[in-house]
This record gives structure tokens, sequence and C-alpha cells, in this order.
């Protein structure tokens, strides 16, 4: 074999060495970096709680309460805090679904040539109202009956959304039927108003967008117990209207909302708020003939 040509082999076998030493090394730091913190695995309650946040803080409270509903089905280190949150949510979204098809049903009336469109779209909100409010009045019922504790932490921060009502409505009300895309954006709209309306409720600032967001700005809040019973208990007795005569005629539904209001009355000291809530709950029963 000649000089150059043994000169060429060697050359080639260090190269061939270098590559494997270079392999060799990626694949010792990748093992290295994978034995570093792992991101939450599918199916981990930690992981439906990343991703509650993360829908959350885009503003889709569907996708936020199923992500919570999975941590809720079982016991597990989220579970108090998945629980009072869904509980927000649920009223929220609830709310935001009954005022939806109350006002499809006004432009039903205003748009005497055509009301079927309108009358599609109350008997569809008014389905997606039902199970959100049930699912409101599961919550509400477990929350009260599992944490005696006198504050409830509220982990979750201060929600997207706008508490005026969107413009929208005021068309749709009249009777003016509007494109799908802008329906779609109407209700997204609603329901993130209503959600932030229940969280205004619930930490005790009825109302108040923007002492809601104070108490909200660390992203944790413990509220008096009190506090947020109570305004579970008005959540409940408005939205059980939803199932009275004039609208869904479910009397069973508007039972079980109405205990749960007035039990949840009871719970916190007498005043004259809450003789006047149960006061109207009580006449409403009475109205449904419905006695408890």
């Amino acid at each position: 074999m000649s000089f150059t040509k043994q000169r060429y082999l060697s050359a080639r076998r260090w190269r061939d060495v270098a590559i494997a030493l270079s392999t060799l090394g990626l694949l010792a730091a990748g093992t290295s970096c994978s034995s570093g913190p792992q991101p939450p695995q599918p199916g981990t309650p930690v992981f439906y709680w990343s991703a509650a946040k993360e829908t959350y803080g885009a503003g889709d409270f569907l996708k936020t309460s199923e992500n919570l509903q999975r941590i809720l089905a079982s016991e597990n280190e989220f579970t108090a805090r998945a629980r009072a949150w869904d509980t927000v949510v649920s009223a929220g979204m609830a709310q935001g679904y009954i005022e939806l098809a109350d006002t499809w049903e006004s432009g039903a009336r205003s748009n005497r040539a055509d009301p079927t469109p309108f009358r599609k779209q109350v008997s569809a909100l008014r389905s997606l109202a039902s199970a959100a409010a049930i699912q409101f009045t599961e919550d509400a019922h477990k929350l009260m009956d599992a944490n005696k504790d006198p504050n409830i932490l509220l982990a979750f921060a201060y929600p997207a959304g706008a508490a005026a009502a969107p413009v929208g409505l005021k068309r749709v009300a009249g009777g003016i039927l509007v494109q799908d895309s802008e329906r779609d954006l109407l209700q997204a709209a609603m329901l993130q108003r209503a959600v932030l309306l229940s969280v205004c409720g619930a930490v005790g600032s009825p109302g108040d967008a923007a002492a809601a967001q104070e108490k909200l700005k660390t992203g944790e809040f413990r509220v008096p117990r009190d506090t947020f019973v109570l305004a579970a208990a008005k959540s409940l007795s408005d939205q059980s209207e939803l199932f009275t005569g004039t609208k869904l005629d479910q009397p069973n539904k508007l039972k079980l909302m109405s205990q749960e209001a007035l039990e949840a009355v009871r719970s916190v000291p007498q005043t004259k708020e809450t003789k006047a809530l149960t006061d109207k709950i009580q006449a409403r029963l009475k109205k449904a003939r419905i006695t408890l």
C-alpha cells in the first residue's frame, strides 16, 4: 500500500471516530435534558388544571369547564379549587345562555314575518342553559357540603371579556337575523360577559369589574364563605326561572334549584336581603304549585 493511500485511510478512520464521539455526546446531552422537569402527563389532574388555565385565559369557558370536570371525576390535590372555579364558570355560562335565549325570543316576537330561525336558536340555547344550570347546581351542592371552611379559595385570574352588553344584542332582539359568524361571536361575547359578572359576584363585588380585577390580581383570592354562598344562592334562584312554565316547564329541575338556593340562604347569616330572596323563591314555587 502506498504512503499516500495509507494517510488517506488513517484520516478517514479518525474522521469516523470523531463523528461517532460527537453522536454519543449529543445522545448523552439529550438523555441529560430528558431527566429534567417533565411536562404534565395527559390524563392527570395537573394536566387538566394546566389546560383549564390556558382555556380560561383564552376566554373559552366551555373548554375550561370540561377540563375542570375531568379533575372533579376523582379526589385529588386540585379537587377543592376546581370545584369552586367550576361553580363560578358554570353559573356564568348558564346565565349567558339564558340571556341569549331571551334575546332571540324577543327577536322572534319582533320578526313576525320569519320567526322560525329565532325560535330554533331559543330552543338550542335553552338546552345549553339547562345543562349548565344543572352542572352549576351540582357543583354548588358539593362545594357547600364538602367545604365548611370560613373562606373559599378562588385560584384563578380575572377573566377575559367585558362587563358591557355586546352591541349585537339589540339587533337580534329587534328581529334582525344575523349571519352565522356574527351569531357565534355574539354568543362568545355573552358567555365571557356572564362569566365575568359571575366572578364579580363570587368575590363579593357584584357588578364591579374593577374591584373584582383588583382582588384577583395575584391569581388567588380567599373570599368569605358566606359571601360566596349567598352569591351562589342568588344565581340559583335567578336561573331556576329557566324551568318555569313560561320557558322549559320542567318542575323537577325548578324544585331542585330552588331547594339548593334555600339551603344556601339558610346557611348564611340572616338579613333583610336573605329574607327577600327566600320570599322570592317561595313565591315562585307557590306559583308553580310546587311544595318542598
